[in-house]
């Protein structure tokens, strides 16, 4: 169990999950949260090879570069979803964070929750010695001279102001799963891993202690609400 200010959330290291049942598992906790059966939680886990439409992606696929049998022939899973964005990938060595937090009374704002989540990962990272930081008008977090590269992608959903689907922090990622789609719909940028920064292996149990500290601090005591700033 971790503490934090306004939110106590139950973390879940999950190890790999299926897709589906990552979702199932979700939508099941959503309704729960809903109806104040738990707390708030933080699902860590990774996923095996698959590739994940967001809302902008639901009637224009021109991101996705592989039909869903070419997909299928790799060995990779495609799923319509019903977080916000455009298409991304998951696989293994990438670590997923589904938090299933309620934002009331004083945290209803979909954009400052989006910033919070940048920032918690932009302060994981930072303890391996990654600088990491937002560009203007994108989601998730950037990295190189001019902020080039995504290391984490963004793509939450939010009903009745609980949240859901999350982040996904490219740690040992393979990366050459994401030349199946132009990331997030976003042409010109690159794609990292905090193994390709670092130049060698990370341990994933390190990743998500890092995560867990940067949540606690980013929705810790004397945090102000979002409706305060």
């Amino acid at each position: 169990m971790v503490l934090t200010g306004r939110l106590r959330f139950d973390v879940r290291r999950l190890g790999l999950v299926d897709y589906a049942d990552g979702l199932e598992l979700q939508q099941t906790l959503v309704e729960q949260r809903k109806r104040g059966e738990i707390g708030d939680q933080l699902l860590l886990l990774e996923h095996p090879d698959v590739i994940t439409l967001g809302v902008k992606a639901r009637n224009d696929r021109s991101h996705l570069l592989e039909s869903q049998a070419s997909l299928a022939a790799r060995g990779v899973a495609l799923f319509e979803t019903g977080r916000g964005g455009d298409v991304t990938y998951h696989g293994p060595g990438q670590l997923v964070g589904y938090p299933i937090l309620d934002l009331k009374p004083d945290r209803c704002d979909v954009h400052r929750y989006v910033r919070d989540l940048e920032e918690a990962l932009i302060g994981a990272v930072a303890a391996f010695g990654i600088s990491a930081g937002r560009v203007p008008g994108l989601t998730g977090i950037w990295t190189g001279p001019g902020r080039e590269d995504k290391l984490a992608a963004i793509g939450v959903r939010i009903s009745r102001w609980v949240t859901s689907h999350g982040f996904a922090l490219n740690v040992n990622t393979d990366l050459s799963r994401f030349g199946l789609i132009v990331p997030c719909g976003i042409v010109g940028r690159g794609v990292t891993s905090m193994q390709r920064l670092l130049g060698h292996p990370v341990e994933m149990a390190e990743v998500q202690d890092a995560v867990v500290r940067a949540f606690e601090t980013v929705f810790g005591p004397g945090r102000p609400s979002s409706a305060a700033v």
